[in-house]
This record gives structure tokens, sequence and C-alpha cells, in this order.
């Protein structure tokens, strides 16, 4: 029906309208909270009346906006009540019970509010359900549902099908609270379940829900209950099996697919109907492994029963085939030989479909589809023997031999010549920060970008707090009017925060520029006149350099305004050319400009090396305090390295070391850590300059330990990018401070520190025994994005000619032997680097860390045959020679497990056994 008042509710009201007749007394009664008796005095007015009323509702709606005292309940639930009662266009009703202000949800099931929307017409009534149904689903946490239900029902109207609606008539049905019939009986009396109840298998992020039992009755779970009513027709079965494999070909998060698959599975279609859906089935091949392997299942019994095609099993096997689920692959090559013994006329379909598996990563994969063609080969007749010799060129090397018998030719090519057998990809190149932002508008577009997501780019960083500090030197003014959109859409908050210092709070610094927050120096806090928004209980020691620098800046820009900063790198990585520095320097002392304390902490850190003579005169030739302290660092070579001393470390129960790991406190832990004995206050300047505080804290020693106690690293520990370039060319130190962390992804499966590693192997000076180590437990990490950072790491080490694959190797052994890296995980990591064609760095890797895999590791444990595979095929590749004798151990025990299959392929490509075959 068409309103009869405006969009907004009120046009038309007539305000001037005598109050007579209850208009003040309805309004009374809502301030009061009176809520009983607003149906009686809604009776009582007109609706010119009513609408009079709209304008004063309003205001107090505003009045209680923000404001959720408990007191003002009653209040708020009248003001809805009297409102909805006002309206008498359903829209604007409609408007008025869903908007989220009033936090209404518990109104929904009120009596007095269903009252007055029962004394409306039912037309109304209707479209005001519709509309309430429909609103989008982020309004619905404080939903109407209720009420428009109870108008479904009481007018007997059809049921709205939107999301929102169906959600909420689902959700409502788990309601547990008190006895109650079961759910299955509940949608049986429910007169809108064959209306709504297939509409849930549309819903998103539902597979909570549907898998959620309320008791251990029969029927009382989603998944049983709609298979119980499509078995007693309630529900219309044919409709829900194909909404459930419409969902499962869809896909989506695993809780949805599982809960879709119970559904299926619930359901229990017959051999016919699944047969009639034949396509679907061969699309799931492609969909998580659980769905995948149902419907690899369905159709091998359907192919028995000979329901489908021939042509369904090939088609199936070139989907599977390829899949990395190892279960699958080995079920579908069962598949394809009960089919050739039952059917011998279909082994030529089937020897060939099994070739697809020859390309498989696994080695023991491509052995047993080798099996399965050598069994039916004969009854395949000659005709396939082509194609088969073009497929086995994807074998492994290790069945070469064996499938040039087979097939009656040799399989295989020359292996590559010594010189050839290694592809690394380039060696990186470090990229230039570029030219200066040269203008207030572009320094506005790149703070956008920056805060738009690019927070982890250092040179986006590095430009903005540069250019900040330059524009505001040239003009700030003009900085301040082009920052205005950013401030507007991006302000500072000025308040304390609990996790670490960001580059996002380069904010702090935007707010000083446009005079927005008094910067605070960094000589005030020290001495206690402040306190710094930038740093909180969860700082860390590379967030208090951040901040420090932030804070400098800060005053900087409000105050000396010097025309620019020395610390700006010139690299991405974080490094700063030693003749650019002593460029600005020099800048400096011509202008008179005494550079920030922090400024000049951060840029002696981020120097390179100056082993230029040219730039080590023009460094002697500088005569202010920092010139002379920047001489003397480049002189005398900078911060010194400091070697990685070995530790094993083993806090066990009750250790106070061992606290980090509360939840975990009844296990030992055994770890190889480093221990550096720090650089001290860091060498001081000729004047007796050393470095700030926060600067000095990213040189203090390393020991052994889980957590630090001085700098929390748990919960708030977020690695950015930026940490990096604070020392670019101590990556060795950097390792050492991080590798808690580090291991925390392999043995407490944590996520995130893996993305450090291509960071550090890009980073300058050496990289010993802790960059080593970190390496190493990156390649375990049980998430699999770290473990494609660690073989970043590796690639780029090994291009740049400096991965010790020996050491990294000797390390890995000792890891898997003690547990903390699980073979399965560093096969796959490994793996990786071999598939870039990079084999003979992975031998260099395997071969040191065959003693330790093989010599104290758990000869069960899950992965270590791949390893040994994979040490095989790049032992091969690379022509590698030399018995190992813990390789030997294994190959002469008994048995036919798959370690000591593979550990026998590699003795005898150590001996030169067949290696060329």
């Amino acid at each position: 029906m068409e309103d009869t008042v405006g969009a907004d509710g009120g046009a038309g009201a007539e305000g001037g309208l005598d109050a007579e007749g209850g208009v003040e007394e309805l309004l009374a009664a809502v301030r009061a909270g009176r809520l009983a008796r607003i149906p009686e005095l809604l009776a009582g007015l007109d609706q010119a009346r009513r609408r009079a009323c709209l304008p004063a509702l309003k205001d107090l709606r505003k009045e209680l906006r923000g404001d959720w005292s408990q007191d003002l309940t009653d209040v708020r639930g009248a003001l809805l009540a009297a409102g909805v009662g006002c309206h008498s266009g359903p829209a604007a009703a409609a408007r008025w019970l869903g908007a989220d202000d009033l936090r209404v949800r518990d109104w929904a099931r009120h009596p007095v509010l269903h009252a007055v929307v029962e004394a409306q017409p039912q037309e109304w009534q209707i479209e005001v359900a519709r509309r309430l149904a429909e609103r989008p689903a982020r309004a619905w946490t404080w939903s109407m549902h209720p009420l428009a239900e109870a108008v479904v029902r009481r007018t007997g109207c059809a049921a709205p099908v939107s999301e929102p609606f169906v959600r909420s008539w689902m959700e409502g049905k788990l309601d547990v609270g008190g006895p109650r019939p079961t759910l299955a009986e509940q949608l049986r009396a429910d007169r809108l379940t064959p209306e709504l109840a297939p509409r849930v298998l549309d819903l998103a992020d539902v597979g909570g829900s549907l898998a959620r039992r309320l008791s251990p009755r029969p029927g009382d779970v989603w998944t049983e209950a709609i298979a119980e009513l499509a078995a007693t027709g309630v529900l219309d079965r044919t409709e829900l099996i194909d909404r459930s494999l419409a969902r499962l070909l869809r896909g989506g998060k695993p809780a949805d697919q599982r809960s879709f698959l119970e559904v299926l599975r619930a359901l229990d279609p017959a051999p016919e109907e699944y047969a009639a859906r034949v396509r679907d089935l061969v699309a799931l091949l492609d969909g998580p492994s659980t769905v995948a392997g149902h419907a690899q299942g369905t159709l091998a019994e359907l192919d028995e029963a000979g329901l489908i095609e021939p042509e369904a099993l090939v088609e199936a096997s070139a989907v599977v085939l390829f899949r990395a689920e190892k279960k699958l692959v080995r079920a579908q090559l069962g598949w394809l030989e009960k089919a050739a013994r039952r059917a011998p006329e279909r082994s030529g379909p089937v020897v060939l479909a099994a070739a697809e598996a020859f390309g498989h990563a696994d080695p023991g994969v491509q052995e047993r589809a080798l099996n399965v063609v050598a069994r039916h080969l004969r009854a395949a007749g000659e005709a396939v023997l082509p194609e088969l010799r073009a497929a086995a060129e994807t074998l492994n090397p290790v069945h070469h031999p064996r499938a040039g018998e087979l097939f009656g030719a040799p399989v295989g090519g020359d292996l590559p010549t010594a010189d050839e057998d290694e592809l690394l990809p380039p060696a990186p190149e470090p990229r230039p920060l570029g030219a200066p932002i040269g203008s207030a508008a572009e320094l506005a577009e790149e703070l956008s970008a920056l805060l738009a997501g690019r927070e982890e780019d250092v040179a986006a960083f590095e430009r903005v707090l540069d250019g900040l500090v330059r524009q505001a030197h040239l003009d700030r003014e003009a900085l301040v009017e082009a920052l205005e959109p950013v401030r507007r859409t991006h302000p500072w908050n000025g308040t304390i925060r609990w996790m670490d210092t960001m580059p996002r709070d380069v904010l702090y610094v935007v707010a000083a520029v446009a005079g927005e927050t008094p910067p605070r120096r960094l000589w005030d806090l020290l001495g206690g006149k402040g306190r710094s928004p930038l740093r909180g209980p969860q700082t860390t020691v590379h967030g208090e350099v951040l901040a420090a620098r932030l804070e400098e800046a800060a005053w900087q820009v409000a105050s000396d305004r010097p025309p620019y900063l020395l610390a700006t790198p010139t690299h991405a990585t974080g490094a700063l050319a030693a003749d650019v520095l002593v460029e600005r320097l020099a800048g400096y002392e011509a202008a008179g400009v005494v550079p920030g304390r922090a400024d000049l902490c951060a840029a002696l850190l981020r120097v390179g090396p100056a082993a230029d003579p040219e730039v080590l005169r023009a460094a002697e030739a500088l005569t202010s305090p920092a010139g002379r302290w920047l001489a003397h660092w480049l002189r005398t070579g900078g911060l010194p390295g400091q070697p990685s001393e070995r530790v094993l470390f083993a806090p066990g129960r009750g250790s106070k070391r061992g606290r980090h790991y509360a939840e975990r406190w009844w296990e030992d832990l055994q770890r190889i850590v480093v221990a550096q004995p720090g650089i001290g206050t860091g060498p001081k300047g000729p004047d007796g300059e050393r470095l700030d505080r926060e600067f000095r804290a990213l040189l203090e020693p390393t020991e052994p330990s889980v957590s630090r106690a001085r700098k929390v690293y748990d919960w708030a520990w977020r690695p950015i990018t930026h940490w990096t370039a604070m020392l670019p060319w101590h990556r060795e130190e950097l390792a050492a401070r991080w590798l808690d962390h580090f291991a925390l992804g392999a043995d407490r499966d944590e996520r995130g520190a893996g993305r450090l590693l291509p960071l550090l192997a890009e980073s300058g000076g050496p990289a010993g025994l802790a960059v080593h180590l970190a390496l190493a437990y990156g390649l375990g990490a049980r998430h699999a994005e770290d473990r494609t950072g660690a073989v970043d790491a590796l690639l780029v080490l090994a291009a740049r000619g400096e991965l010790d694959g020996a050491l990294l190797g000797r390390e890995l052994g000792e890891l898997v032997a003690r547990g903390t890296v699980k073979p399965a995980r560093l096969a796959t990591a490994l793996g990786l680097v071999a598939e870039t064609g990079a084999y003979r760095t992975a031998w260099s890797v395997l071969g040191a860390a065959l003693p330790g895999l093989l010599g104290a590791a758990d000869p069960s444990a899950r992965g270590l045959g791949d390893l040994v595979a994979l040490a095989a095929d790049c032992a091969r590749r690379t022509r590698a020679r030399g018995p190992v004798a813990e390789v030997t151990a294994v190959a002469e025990r008994g048995g036919s497990s798959r370690l000591v299959k593979e550990a026998r392929v590699l003795r005898d490509v150590l001996a030169g056994s067949g290696a060329d075959g």
C-alpha cells in the first residue's frame, strides 16, 4: 500500500493542531516509560493527532541515542511502540522499527509492541513485515524478526524468503531453554518450514548452526531434522539434494562445506538419484578433500553398479590424480585397478588414466601408478605404448629404468651437466627509495596510500615521514591545507594503545603539523614531564625506536623545522649510503641546523660501510659534533658484528624461563638457540657521544630464553618489515633477537614470523648461525606462508652466495631429531626449493641433514620417507657420490616400508649404481 506520509514519516504533520485528545498524555507516558498505557492512548488518537506527535518523538529519539542507561529501558520501549503507532505509512514505520540506535532487539517480543502493530490495518502489517525482512543483514544484529514473524503467522501471508529473515527463523529454532520438542518436531509443526527450511541451505556461514546438536535425541540437529522431514514428505527431497550439491559446488568455508556434506549424507540419496547427478559429483572432485572423497567413493560405487558411463572414470582420474592428497590419489588408482579387473576390455583407458599420476610430486605415488600400468599393460595392448612413453618422461628418474623395460624404449634423456643442474633466481637488487616528495599535494597522496594499506612498505613510510619534515620547512600552511582531506578521513585519536608502535602512527606527526596535539619532546619524556601517546605497555624495542623518531619529528615540524631528515634510507631495505649521509650532514652544517638526536642515531645505525676514500675525506671535513661523530663512525667501521654462540636451551617444568608456555607447563621444551654478547652502549663518538637508550636497546646481549620479561613479545608481537630496516647491515643480530619467534612457528604452530625471513636474507652483514637457525625453524613452520617465506629466503641467500648449506643441514638434522621440526613440513619446504630447479642447493642441505635425520629421528615419523626420496632425486640430478653411513644402515634393514625403500634407492644413487639410468 502507498505511504500517506513523506519519506521521513513526518511530512504533512499538523504541528499546530490542538494537543487535546491525548497527544500530550501520550508524550508524557512515553517520557515516563509507562509502556502499558501506550496502546490505549494511541487508540484514542486519530491519524492527524498521531502525526502531530512525530516531531516530539523524533526529538526524544535523538536525545536517547547513545544513552544506554538501564533506567531508560522502558522509555526506549515506549518510544518505539508509540513511534510505530504514529506512522501511518509502512515504509516509515519499518524504518522506525528497524533502526539500530535504540538497541531494540529485546522489544521485538514485547506484547505492547505487538498490540500496537496488531491494531493497524492488515495490509499495513504485511508491508511492514516485508520491509523489515528485507533490511540488509548488517542491520539484523538488532532485528525485529519476531515481530515480522508474528505478523506472518497472524495474517497467513507468504513468509519472506530474504536471507536475514531465514537466518533469524533458523536461529530461533536453536533456542534450547527449558523442556522442548526436538528440532524435527518443531519443524514439523511449523507451517513456515516447507517454505523456509530449504532456504537455510542457501545461507552463508551457516555451518556451525547446521551442525549444532541441541540434545542427544535423534532429530535434534539440523542435518538429521532436514533428512527426517524429507523422508516423511514434509520437505521436497529432490530439492534438498539439489540445493546441498549446489552449495558444495559453490564452495565456501570448510565448516560450511562439512555441514552441507553432512546434510547430503543424512539425505542418503539412492544410487539412481546420484546417477542422475554424475556431472555434479565429478565437479566435486575438485573441492575440499572431505567433499572430494565422498564424491569419489560415490562415483566408484556407481561405476561398480554399472550406473555411469566408463568415460566418467577417465574424467575423474584426470582431476584426482593431480591432487596433493595421497589418500585420494591412492583411492583413485585403486578404483582404476578394480575397473580393469572387472572389465579387462577397459584396460586401455585405465592404464592411460593411471599414467596421469606419473607427473605427481610424490615418487611413491608414481611407483604405485607404474604398478597399476604394469599389471594391465598386456590387456591394454600395444596401441597405448606411445602415450605411455610420453607420460613416463615426467617420472622421477629413479623409475626411468623400469618404465623403459615396460614400454620397450628408453625413458628419460641425459642428466644435465654439472654446470647446468642449478637454476637459481637472480639475486635481488636493492630498490632505491627514489627522489624526495616534491609537493604538499604529492605528500597527501602518498600518505593516503600508506594509510590505505601500504604500512608494510618501508619506502612508503620513510618517504612520507621525510616529506612531512621537508614540506613543513618549506610552507607549513600549505601543507596543513593539503593534508586536511586526509586528516578528516584518518584522524589522530591521541590515545594510549595496547599494541606496538606502527607506521600508521605517522598520523601523530600529521596532527602536530596541524597543531591538533602538542608535540612531546623526547627529552621531556625522559624527564617525566609528559606521557607519550605512542608508547604503551606492549611496545617492543623496535616500537620504541619508531616512537622516538615520530615524537622527534612531531617536535621538529612544529618548531625548528629542519630542511630534511638524516635517517631517510636510500634503499627500501633501510640501508643508507655513506656518501648521502655525509652530504646531508654537510647541508645541515651549511644551514646551521642541529640534527635531532633520534634522527642522527637512526642514521648511524643505517649507514653502510664507506670503502670509498673520497667519502671518508668528505666526512673528516665535517666540523659539527654530529659530523665528527659520523666521521669517527665511518673510520672505525661502525657497529661491529657479533658472533652467535650455539646453545641447547631446555626450560623444563617449573622453570621461570618456561612461564611463557604456561598453557603447556607440563611439557619439556628443547630448542637450539644462540647467545650474543651485545655491543653495550655502542661505539662512542670522539666527544663521548653515545646512542640514545631506545637505539642501544637494539644492541643489547641476547640470551637463551623463550620470552624476555623486559619487553613483551607474545600476543602483541606483530613483526613488520620496518624492524629489519632499523639495522639493515646486521641481520645476524636481528635473527638472534627474534629466534624465539621463528621457533614458535615450528614447535608451537604460531603464525607470522616467517614473513621476516626474506627481509633478513636481503639485508646486509654476515649470515651466520642465527640466520641459518632462523631459516631452519622457518622451513619447519606449521603454516604454509611461513614455510614459503623461508624458501624464498633460502633461494635469495643461495643466489647471493651466502647460504651455508652444510650448516643449515646439520641444524635441521638435529631439530628433526629433537622433534622441533617435523619431517613432513620440511619435505614440503625443501621440495619447493627443488621444484624451482635448485637441486644442487637442495642437496647441499639434505646431504648434510641426512645423518641427523636418520641417525636419531623416529624412523616412523611421517614425512621421513618423503625427505629421503627427495634427497635421492636431488642426488641423482646432481650426480652426488659417496656413501652416508646412516643411509646405508637404514637401507640394510628388513621390511618394505617407504623409508627403507627410499633409503635403498638413495644408497644406490650415492654408490653410482643406476644413477644415470
